[in-house]
This record gives C-alpha cells, sequence and structure tokens, in this order.
C-alpha cells in the first residue's frame, strides 16, 4: 500500500500535457519542446520558458509512415506520434541537440509537420566529446543558440540570468542526486517506480516547483518505512525508457530496482555544472562531462566502467538491458558491455521492445531470470 509520498510525481507524470497548457495559462511563458536530454535547458529556463521533453505514449500509431521509416526505433516513430497527433500543440519551439541520426529525421519531421510550432532550433554537438576540439566547438553552438534565443524574444540573456538558471538546475540535479542515495541501502525506502516518476518528471515540470516537492520528499524519507520485501536488487540499462508499467511490473515480481543507466534517468541528471565565471562555458562543459550516450562514447568507452560502478556502488545483483528495437548505438554497444558486467560478476538479461511494452512475455521472462539467480545463490 503506497503512502502517497510520491503521488505528486506520479500525478504530473500521468497528466504532463495539461500540466505544461496550465503552466503556459499561468505564467504567459513560451513551452520548448525538447527531444533529447542534451539539450541544454538551462538557455530556456533563462528565457522564461519551460522546457518539456518529448516522450512517448507507448500506444500503436499510423501516422509516421510517410514521414520516417518504419525500422527507425520505438523512440523516434512514437515521439513523432505524439506531435503529428497534436498531443503537443501547447509547444510554441522545439529543439534538438544532436544525438543519433534516426531522430535528428524524426526532429525534421516535427519541425516540418507539426503546424503548431511556431519555431524550431537544431543544436548540432558535436558527437565525439573526447575529441580535444570538442569543448571549443560546443561552446560556440551553446552561445550560438543563446544569441537565437535573444532575437527570438527580443530579450537579452545576461550572465547574471543564465547563472540564476544554472543554480536553479543544478539544484535539481543535487536533490535528484540525494534521492537516489536512498537506493543504496538495503530494503530502499525508495522504488524503482518512484524514481523513475521523479526523474521523469524533472524533464517537464518547472524546476524551481520541482525543487520544491523534492525537498518535501526528502524531509520525509528518513523515517519512511515501505514493508516490501526487497528480492533481487536490479539495474536496468539501455535505450530511453519511461514506461512505468514495465518498472511495476518487475518490482512486482520480488525484486527492486535501485539504480539505472539510462537518459530517462541518471544520465539525465548525474552530473553538475562547475563553477565559471562564464556561463555558457559552465553549460556547454557540463554536457560534455556528463555520463556519456552511446553516440557520444568513443573512441574510448568511458561509460562502460561507469555502468560497472554504479552497479557495485548500488549493490546491484543483475542488470536488465531494456533496448529499444533498431536503436543503433545501444545495439553497438550492447555485446562489449554485456560481457564488461559479467565478467565483473553481474549476470545480464536482455529485453528488446517495440512502440508497445509487451508485458505478459516479459514477466515470464525477468521470473525465470530470477529464478537462475536464485538458485545460484543457493548452490
Amino acid at each position: 500500500m503506497s503512502d502517497g509520498l510520491f503521488d505528486q510525481f506520479k500525478h504530473w507524470y500521468e497528466k504532463r500535457h495539461e500540466y505544461a497548457r496550465e503552466w503556459k495559462l499561468r505564467t504567459g511563458g513560451q513551452v520548448v519542446a525538447t527531444m533529447c536530454t542534451y539539450t541544454p535547458e538551462e538557455l530556456l529556463i533563462a528565457a522564461g520558458m519551460l522546457p518539456v521533453r518529448v516522450l512517448g505514449a507507448h500506444e500503436p500509431q499510423n501516422v509516421t509512415e510517410p514521414h520516417i521509416f518504419g525500422m527507425f526505433c520505438p523512440f523516434c516513430r512514437d515521439s513523432l506520434a505524439q506531435g503529428l497527433l497534436g498531443r503537443f500543440d501547447y509547444a510554441d519551439g522545439v529543439t534538438l541537440t544532436q544525438s543519433c541520426i534516426q531522430y535528428r529525421q524524426a526532429f525534421n519531421s516535427w519541425r516540418m509537420h507539426v503546424p503548431t510550432v511556431q519555431w524550431d532550433y537544431y543544436l548540432p554537438m558535436p558527437n565525439e566529446v573526447q575529441s580535444s576540439h570538442a569543448r571549443a566547438a560546443h561552446y560556440a553552438e551553446v552561445q550560438s543558440f543563446r544569441s537565437f534565443l535573444e532575437t527570438l524574444t527580443g530579450n537579452k540573456l545576461s550572465d547574471e540570468k543564465l547563472h540564476e538558471a544554472i543554480a536553479v538546475v543544478d539544484e535539481n540535479r543535487r536533490l535528484l542526486r540525494e534521492l537516489f542515495e536512498y537506493r543504496k541501502e538495503t530494503d530502499p525506502k525508495v522504488t524503482g517506480v518512484e524514481a523513475l516518476y521523479a526523474s521523469l518528471t524533472a524533464q517537464f515540470v518547472d524546476k524551481r516547483e520541482h525543487n520544491e516537492a523534492l525537498k518535501k520528499v526528502l524531509a520525509a524519507l528518513p523515517k519512511r518505512k515501505l514493508n516490501r520485501p526487497e528480492g533481487i536488487r536490479f539495474m536496468t540499462i539501455g535505450s530511453e525508457n519511461d514506461d512505468v508499467a514495465f518498472m511495476s511490473m518487475v518490482e512486482s515480481v520480488g525484486s527492486t530496482i535501485v539504480i539505472d543507466d539510462q537518459c530517462s534517468g541518471t544520465r539525465y541528471f548525474w552530473n553538475e555544472s562547475k563553477k565559471d565565471a562564464d556561463p555558457i562555458k559552465a553549460i556547454a562543459d557540463r554536457y560534455c562531462d556528463r555520463p556519456a550516450c552511446p553516440t557520444k562514447d568513443y573512441p574510448s568507452h568511458t561509460r562502460f566502467d561507469h555502468v560497472l560502478g554504479l552497479a557495485k556502488e548500488f549493490n546491484a545483483r543483475a542488470a536488465i538491458f531494456l533496448q529499444q528495437k533498431f536503436c543503433d548505438p545501444h545495439e553497438g554497444d550492447y555485446p562489449d558491455l554485456k560481457r564488461h558486467l559479467e565478467e565483473n560478476g553481474i549476470p545480464t538479461l536482455f529485453l528488446e521492445f517495440d512502440i508497445t511494452n509487451p508485458i505478459g512475455p516479459f514477466r515470464i521472462r525477468v521470473e525465470a531470470f530470477l529464478e537462475t539467480l536464485t538458485e545460484d545463490e543457493l548452490f
């Protein structure tokens, strides 16, 4: 039985479009649909805008085939469908920071064919962030984005406004890290589903409002008792995953999801910006430094040891790869990352899904995986 501590986040998640419409009506500010968590939200917030991450709906659709190939990943197709179906009709603009080539095509279709979008911006962030030239290149691109927003709004984005926005976003990252710390405990006070509600809603709720909600939760957590069996401690890895139903299923069959490496979770908020008198440098460097997505993790695979480190730090007994079908960057990483984890004592399960998540068949596979892990402990 839930104690209602995370009900605000659950409500925001389930009513995210209603929240954005109400925010726009209340503030008169612009709402911006952001595609990819590499978008420098700090600039949008400094401009008085609300960044709203484009998420899918995990429901069948038949509107994207004229625009992008059916072999593009489900997230590309579902995100585009939400735009074409008018779910984001409140968004004044749409932005994408370079991730994979398929999602860039989904963005192109969004900006061309979602009639309510009044402006768009593509920020070509370097994919090879390990290059010695990456930071200078990204600095220039973030500076160009600043100039674009100033021209668009007719208002100067002063260093002071940008530093204020950085402080608000960094506070949000810090509070989410504090929340996730509770998942290290035996019998964690925070479930995987609750943590997902918190990290996902941070991506479309006004950060100041989200920070206040996080503070209330953090104040109540020390005395919280969930009275649920911990079971096997899992880590989730892979492509974008905002499917709460899947997470609920995993935690209903004798396990707890204690940490993740996904852009819907830790990769979004894990690192804060470093102090710098130049706010553009602080912002640009922070996105180059964040835990890498596979599209930005070469020639050295820095994320392999990062993922293993998270698994060890949060005492994950095993890992589930939850993979969007046809996601080339993650599929390219998977064999080597699987080997890296298993050679270091972390068994893995691979699950691949399309737009809708086959909860029934996945339940059977997760339960079978749990049985093998339990047998290993017995013998």
